[in-house]
């Protein structure tokens, strides 16, 4: 059973390509461009398994969303892969530490993303 996937990403062509390329592959998603509005999501609709997380957008990063994510009992279970276009080794180790289980850079290779989120479900 596939859960669903919150995609949260400020540029709505990067969601509307994921959601073109996840729907295709059978997953059922949710999509923001807020991190505020994420953490409101994922308390909303406890059908959300992973969250697709954009690291840098305006007003809260991905990093503080995570953080907030991973403090917030009723939904610190959930999975979370970060997405971003800095692709430096340390910036990786940044995102796990942060508490993502999983990194992925833009632009996304999407057989490397459907590998992450099956390894997540």
């Amino acid at each position: 059973m596939n859960k669903k996937i919150l995609i949260v990403d400020d540029d709505p062509r990067n969601i509307f390509a994921l959601k073109l390329t996840l729907k295709a592959r059978g997953y059922q998603m949710e999509s923001c461009t807020m991190a505020q509005e994420a953490i409101k999501l994922l308390q909303e609709d406890p059908q959300i398994g992973v969250v697709l997380m954009d690291m840098m957008m305006p007003e809260m990063d991905g990093y503080e969303a995570i953080r907030i994510i991973r403090n917030t009992p009723e939904i610190s279970h959930v999975s979370i892969i970060s997405v971003t276009a800095q692709a430096m080794p340390e910036d990786r180790q940044k995102c796990l530490d942060a508490g993502a289980q999983d990194y992925v850079k833009k632009p996304i290779d999407v057989d490397q993303l459907i590998t992450a989120i099956q390894k997540l479900s």
